[in-house]
């Protein structure tokens, strides 16, 4: 498979990625370790609310995620998923890349817009098994929260995914506990404010300082034993799902292989492109680190901007990079699919 960029992360700044560059008449080829396009955006907290968005006052992350896939939708991309890069190696003035599953990839550019990196959940350690309720009885993020519209619900976790999926899923009609091994909180404290309240009202149960000490189980919760930190006293309770939120452990992968300057689990980029050290490779989004950088979304979107620019100059060297309105470009709006009545 032959690209001109090769894009590492399908988040939002990856899929943004791909509407510069066939802007520009560059091909994109995405590659992601989940199965679905969308990133942490859709893995996460699909149904948290974004409001940072320029002209878009509210959207949830995946009403984000599908604007982003509708707009590219003109343009001619390949996504692979369920891959991850194992290895890359220059070639021809460009990289050849191979992943986990053996598909080679051969493009001019590399865009790595890994976000945070690989990133797995942070699991309690338990007494007993309990692998065979994940995904179906245990979470460690929701996709879809009418899964647990009037259900009984345990949250475990004390930061701002515990205490907003805590008020979010009480609004639904789900009687939640929330359970924390100390009586202060790590989130917003807003939000923790909006819990305390709903648990002075009887509408959640906040319980702390407590910590999960086993689950019973026979293909369904039981009974969950918690331990109280000050008496030392165990609890029952029971609920009909468990949410974990413990936070993750996220990591750079096989990236930290790739010999590119880093600084801690970020990788460095210059200010003008958001190139690496390395000539042909991009870093864009969360994954990357210069002088005063923000980790927002709206700041990926103006870097992969930049970088577009760049990665046309080197599939095309000599070539003045093409540059038009999207408002007044005949060219645009021909490749957009958008031709006014004359």
């Amino acid at each position: 498979m032959k690209t001109d960029i090769l894009v590492i992360g399908a988040g939002p700044v990856g899929l943004f990625t791909v509407f510069e560059a066939g802007i520009l008449g560059l091909k994109c080829t995405l590659i992601d370790n989940l199965d679905k396009p969308g990133g942490q955006c859709a893995e996460l907290y699909p149904d948290k609310p974004i409001f940072d968005i320029p002209g878009v006052p509210y959207q949830t992350a995946q009403e984000h995620v599908d604007a982003l896939l509708k707009q590219i939708e003109p343009f001619d991309y390949d996504l692979i998923l369920s891959e991850r890069v194992e290895s890359m190696a220059e070639e021809n003035d460009g990289w050849k890349v191979i992943t986990n599953k053996g598909s080679v990839i051969e493009c001019t550019n590399i865009f790595i817009a890994a976000g945070a990196g690989s990133f797995e959940p942070i699991k309690p350690n338990l007494e007993s098994d309990y692998s065979d309720l994940e995904e179906e009885k245990i979470f460690y993020s929701i996709k879809d929260k009418n899964l647990f519209k009037d259900k009984n619900i345990a949250i475990f976790g004390g930061g701002d995914s515990a205490l907003d999926w805590t008020v979010e899923l009480e609004k639904i009609g789900a009687n939640v506990s929330l359970i924390h091994r100390r009586d202060a909180f790590r989130g917003a404290p807003d939000t923790e404010m909006t819990v305390r309240d709903l648990d002075k009202e009887g509408k959640i149960q906040l319980l702390t300082p407590f910590i999960i000490k086993d689950i019973t189980s026979k293909n369904d919760i039981e009974e969950i034993k918690i331990i109280n930190t000050a008496t030392k006293e165990d609890q029952l309770i029971t609920a009909d799902y468990i949410l974990f939120f413990y936070g993750l452990n996220k990591k750079l992968g096989p990236i930290v292989d790739w010999n590119l300057e880093l600084a801690g689990n970020k990788i460095k980029v210059n200010t003008e492109n958001f190139q690496t050290d390395k000539e042909g490779i991009f870093a864009v989004g969360d994954i990357n680190t210069y002088p005063g950088k923000l980790n927002l979304i709206l700041s990926g979107f103006h870097e992969t901007t930049l970088a577009v620019q760049k990665a046309f100059q080197r599939v095309h060297p000599g070539e003045r990079v093409p540059f038009g309105y999207t408002t007044s470009s005949t060219k645009i709006h021909e490749k957009l699919g958008f031709l006014e009545d004359k």
